[in-house]
């Protein structure tokens, strides 16, 4: 299990006042979970920004305020369409007792000998899969090993991923995460368009209503099972 550390401290500023406290060298964030107020904070922008755009998949977060170690996730991270600046952050604080279903992705690594030496094309299927366990358990992505693909036709799905016996996986085990295919075969299913149906996440990230600044959404939902 990877853990990162940030501290945060209490946040009067609102709306408004967030502009000048962007300016001033802070970060707005929120920090909330399971039966619990949603609590204003704020960190220090340059080493929060700094630590946060190094997290890879999923990880837990050291949160420090008030002199305690809140355990938590990073839920939203809002940034500015421009710069890509942080510009807000939500914690969403688990308890370490509890299941909790969370999304981690999915990374495939080495090569594939049906693409490699076949002349075969890849076609990556999930990128992420939704996986439940404690949050000590917790792995920050699951390696997929592309070598297995040796002919073309070849798939691997859900089924054939390979994790803790701590983590049980909630994907549907047909699910497919990457397959070798005839390049052909692309060209045609590229003619034909694709509805692209719509993500169920877990749970949606508690939002500040701040209404300053539009960001883009960058961490895995959780949700923890009582």
């Amino acid at each position: 299990m990877q853990t990162v550390s940030l501290t945060a401290e209490h946040r009067t500023a609102v709306r408004k006042g967030l502009g000048p406290l962007r300016r001033s060298g802070n970060l707005p964030a929120v920090l909330y979970g399971v039966d619990k107020a949603p609590q204003s904070v704020q960190l220090n922008s340059r080493e929060a920004s700094k630590i946060i755009n190094r997290i890879l998949g999923t990880v837990l977060v050291d949160l420090h305020l008030d002199g305690q170690v809140r355990k938590t996730l990073l839920r939203e991270v809002q940034r500015n369409f421009v710069t890509d600046e942080i510009l807000h952050v939500d914690f969403y604080e688990v308890a370490m007792d509890r299941l909790m279903r969370v999304s981690i992705p999915v990374r495939l690594v080495g090569s594939s000998p049906a693409v490699v030496t076949l002349g075969g094309v890849l076609v990556r299927g999930l990128a992420e899969i939704e996986i439940e366990c404690l949050p000590g358990d917790l792995i920050q992505e699951v390696d997929v090993d592309l070598g297995v693909l040796k002919q073309i036709g070849d798939n691997i799905h859900v089924s054939d991923l390979s994790v803790p016996s701590t983590i049980r996986i909630l994907t549907h085990a047909e699910e497919q995460i990457a397959r070798a295919t005839y390049a052909s075969q692309e060209e045609i299913a590229a003619d034909k368009p694709e509805v692209a149906g719509e993500v169920e996440l877990v749970e949606k990230g508690k939002k500040e209503e701040e209404g300053e600044e539009e960001g883009k959404p960058a961490a895995a939902p959780a949700k923890e099972k009582k």
